[in-house]
């Protein structure tokens, strides 16, 4: 708010009333020069509540920012990988001090689609090899059954009865999936970091444990999921946040028509 005010003060708008639609629109307009659209769009939200905390506190019987609003976001698109790239990234852990551990790491966040934080919390139990699925205990505590393919559960056996023995007996015992090298279960910033090597490695820039969760919701509609799949799979509470994902998808159509089509151009 003290941007706002100190605007006022220069143009001599000194109380409430001095203040009209057209001052707050001019305001508005002066934001795009110096804040990104969406710190413009919080200013302006912040200044319409000012303007109605001043109503309801009885400073002034007017409101000149009830017809303002913030000017729409960008959307931004979700970063989706190449499958090749994907893959590259995975194999990228093979060179790493824990390789087992990372390969299940990378294996399980693109087959998947988890969140990072849902990884670190999984338990060895959560995982079942028969009936190829997994638990995950999303946002709010609130768990999902997704299936879990082959390779990562190829990856995940591995581990367990390789790297992950040998780990276990150096810590206090935890029923945790993933461990650190002290044998104690694994925070986000560690896993996340497992991420970043594999990206260093396979000379792939700007990989993050959510470009893995994008990457396997795009591939798996570029394949022919719905939508309402897509988001039960990746734990959304409303189908509105998994169809941005379709912007990405629709994005890759038109570029294939446009190299395939002799009528495109």
């Amino acid at each position: 708010m003290g941007r706002y005010q100190n605007w006022c003060q220069e143009r001599g708008l000194v109380t409430l009333d001095d203040v009209d639609v057209n001052a707050i629109s001019d305001f508005a307009t002066s934001l795009a020069g110096d804040l990104s659209a969406a710190s413009a769009a919080r200013t302006i939200v912040s200044v319409r509540g000012f303007h109605k905390f001043c109503i309801t506190e009885d400073w002034t019987v007017a409101n000149p920012a009830v017809d303002i609003h913030p000017v729409s976001i960008p959307l931004r698109l979700p970063k989706a990988l190449p499958y090749e790239s994907v893959i590259a990234l995975i194999d990228a852990t093979d060179s790493g001090d824990l390789p087992q551990r990372d390969r299940a790491i990378m294996e399980l966040l693109y087959g998947t689609g988890m969140r990072i934080s849902e990884l670190t919390n999984l338990c060895v139990d959560d995982i079942d090899p028969e009936s190829e699925t997994v638990i995950v205990t999303g946002k709010g505590n609130k768990q999902r059954l997704i299936p879990v393919g082959t390779y990562a559960l190829e990856a995940i056996e591995k581990y367990v009865h390789g790297e992950r023995s040998t780990l276990v007996a150096k810590g206090a015992g935890t029923h945790k999936l993933f461990l650190n090298r002290r044998g104690n279960p694994m925070s986000r910033q560690s896993a996340w970091e497992c991420v970043n090597q594999a990206s260093a490695r396979a000379k792939i820039p700007g990989v993050s444990p959510h470009s893995l969760r994008h990457s396997y919701a795009t591939h798996l509609l570029e394949r022919g999921a719905d939508v309402r799949t897509v988001q039960e799979l990746l734990g959304h509470a409303s189908v509105t946040t998994t169809q941005v994902y379709t912007l990405v998808t629709v994005d890759t159509l038109r570029e294939i028509y446009a190299a395939s089509h002799p009528r495109a151009t």
